[in-house]
């Protein structure tokens, strides 16, 4: 027999209760096996492992209504938790507006979402299915990324070879938002989706099952290139996508750095309630920005790399050690280049002060343990 779908232990439960209520008999396991389109031996199998049915005596199981409403109640549970929660951190900049515009709009309009790293693509668009109440299914793209991983397959399920929906599928399905995320890692495998984004639909040829998109279906994907690859070797993995691929996206967004006034809310926002530090953090950020757009450095500092020296400076309470530790993630060059400039902004920080304290601290505590 050719392998069919799987079916969750709510469904099961569902069917019985609607056509044959609390009590079960195992004359009735065949109906069950034909609505479900799988062998008789499956249905057995999985009733004898499902906990809501009890066995009576011989031939007959009961299956208790509270029991039933509790797993329908756990379905539901999850489908909420596919809605993104509404962060009061967050501030609306950049291609907000149109992002939201397209995903109230309810007509399918494949976006694609480039900028540099950390300036809030992907939340952009986890916000405004917050603020609208829509479900949102995000899958993070790797070079590993395959047609398994998005549309779905087969998984071994208490023994038995069962079809497992993938991401892509329960999105068509549910008619909520795709955001492929970091989609220029991605490989030629990706060509899978083709007939989804020009909303058509996919034909699951393992199955022999044809799923149409449900009404609100959307995908957006985001990238720090524009599918070309990095031509200056910054983002390593990148690669170039197909020219057939990236023609089924009919509008493309850039997203920039928020300005000043926004970024220093941004960070007053994520709790930072210096507001003098907030300051000089986001005009140290905007040099360093302006520098690299004109060629003088290689690397950056982004909204995200803020918001963790905000948070460090939370954790520490020592401005100087919050922004050390966080631009330690650069080459020695390129911290000690930024700690300077810090500097100048901001002369009441001494990183010197930070750098013998740490010392003082390594020495005590080696004190301590040879004592």
């Amino acid at each position: 027999m050719p392998f069919q779908p799987t079916f969750s232990n709510s469904d099961l439960i569902s069917y019985f209760k609607e056509n044959f209520g609390t009590e079960i008999s195992s004359s009735q396991f065949q109906n069950a096996a034909d609505h479900f389109n799988v062998q008789l031996q499956s249905i057995a199998k999985r009733v004898k492992k499902i906990p809501e049915f009890k066995k009576v005596t011989r031939g007959q199981w009961q299956l208790t209504v509270a029991e039933a409403r509790k797993q329908l109640e756990k379905v539901v549970t999850e489908e909420r938790t596919l809605i993104p929660e509404v962060s009061d951190s967050y501030v609306p900049f950049g291609n907000f507006k149109d992002i939201k515009k397209i995903i109230q709009s309810g007509i399918f309009y494949p976006t694609f979402i480039t900028g540099l790293s950390g300036n809030g693509k992907t939340f952009s668009i986890e916000q405004a299915c917050a603020q609208q109440k829509r479900e949102l299914i995000r899958v993070n793209i790797t070079i590993e990324t395959d047609e398994d991983d998005l549309i779905g397959g087969f998984r071994l399920v208490n023994g038995a070879t069962v079809w497992h929906n993938g991401p892509v599928i329960e999105a068509l399905e549910r008619g909520a938002i795709l955001l492929l995320d970091e989609i220029d890692l991605a490989s030629n495998k990706i060509l899978c989706l083709q007939s989804i984004l020009e909303g058509n639909g996919v034909f699951l040829k393992k199955i022999g099952r044809f799923v149409k998109p449900k009404a609100g279906f959307n995908v957006f994907a985001t990238a720090n290139t524009k599918g070309k690859g990095s031509d200056d070797g910054r983002f390593i993995g990148t690669n170039v996508l197909n020219e057939a691929f990236l023609e089924r996206f009919p509008v493309t967004f850039e997203q920039e750095y928020p300005s000043v006034s926004v970024e220093t809310k941004i960070l007053q926002r994520s709790g930072l309630e210096d507001n003098e530090f907030c300051k000089r953090l986001v005009d140290w950020a905007d040099i360093i920005r302006k520098t690299f757009n004109d060629g003088g450095i290689d690397e950056l500092i982004s909204t995200r790399r803020l918001v963790h020296i905000a948070n460090a400076y939370k954790i520490f309470n020592d401005k100087a050690k919050a922004i050390e530790v966080c631009v330690n993630r650069f080459d020695d060059e390129t911290k000690d280049s930024f700690m300077e400039l810090y500097d100048k902004v901001d002369a009441d920080v001494d990183f010197d002060k930070a750098e013998d304290d740490a010392y003082q601290s390594d020495a005590q505590l080696l004190q301590e343990l040879n004592s």
